[in-house]
């Protein structure tokens, strides 16, 4: 499932804009959800998850550019696209490191050449993420905004960098073959990213969370060797 925002004043250029992406993603077989809001306060005020977003820039009380800013400010990590009826706004958009912008009127072979470089990002993105899913749906997450893996009565918990902690059912051995080498299990129940690892000492894994990690006496010394490679490479 891949989930979409259009944020924009004008109901017919949400509505014309989710009829582009919707049939777009039909002919590439990706199950989608959009929403659709109408002013940056109502969509700062949304919980759910958003991977792409199609923002305005020019709306009434706060603008798409500071909606943007807070958004980026609440670790926000999706596609953010811009919608704009002023060229010169996209040298902006730069600094809330925005994918792209469309011109309004959106032309409909304007916004699909956008959206297959973007589908083309996500795939590549793949590499670098994980894909966690829970019950009829999915979540990318990226893999350097896990901390460690902990599983607890056949649950795996992500613990994640902005402090949430996602669960769901796998196999710790499944997981361990999705990581990259900047991962290491050093107990059976642990699964750690080095690139969080702030130091070592008897036994235990200090993370830069603050957490506390147990390295088991089997791989201790696997751990150490590891530990001291990865320092070398970066």
């Amino acid at each position: 499932m891949i989930y979409i925002a259009i944020c924009d004043d004008e109901k017919y250029m949400s509505d014309h804009i989710k009829t582009i992406v919707s049939d777009f993603f039909r002919k590439k077989n990706r199950e989608i959800s959009i929403r659709t809001f109408f002013s940056g306060e109502e969509l700062l005020n949304c919980d759910g998850q958003i991977d792409i977003l199609f923002l305005d820039i020019q709306m009434k009380d706060m603008d798409g550019m500071e909606t943007a800013r807070r958004l980026r400010a609440d670790r926000f990590q999706g596609f953010l696209i811009f919608i704009t009826v002023l060229r010169e706004m996209v040298f902006q958009s730069f600094e809330v490191q925005a994918y792209d912008y469309l011109v309004k009127p959106v032309e409909e072979k304007q916004l699909e050449k956008t959206l297959e470089r973007l589908f083309a990002s996500m795939h590549s993105a793949g590499e670098d993420s994980l894909l966690v899913q829970k019950g009829y749906e999915g979540r990318i997450i990226p893999k350097g905004e896990i901390i460690f893996c902990e599983i607890i009565d056949r649950k795996i918990y992500l613990n994640l960098v902005s402090g949430e902690v996602v669960d769901y059912y796998e196999r710790i051995e499944n997981l361990e073959t999705k990581l990259d080498d900047h991962f290491f299990r050093c107990h059976r129940s642990y699964l750690i990213n080095l690139r969080h690892l702030k130091g070592y000492k008897n036994g235990t894994a200090y993370m830069d969370n603050g957490r506390e990690i147990p390295v088991s006496r089997l791989r201790s010394k696997d751990f150490s060797s590891v530990v001291l490679q990865y320092m070398k490479n970066i």
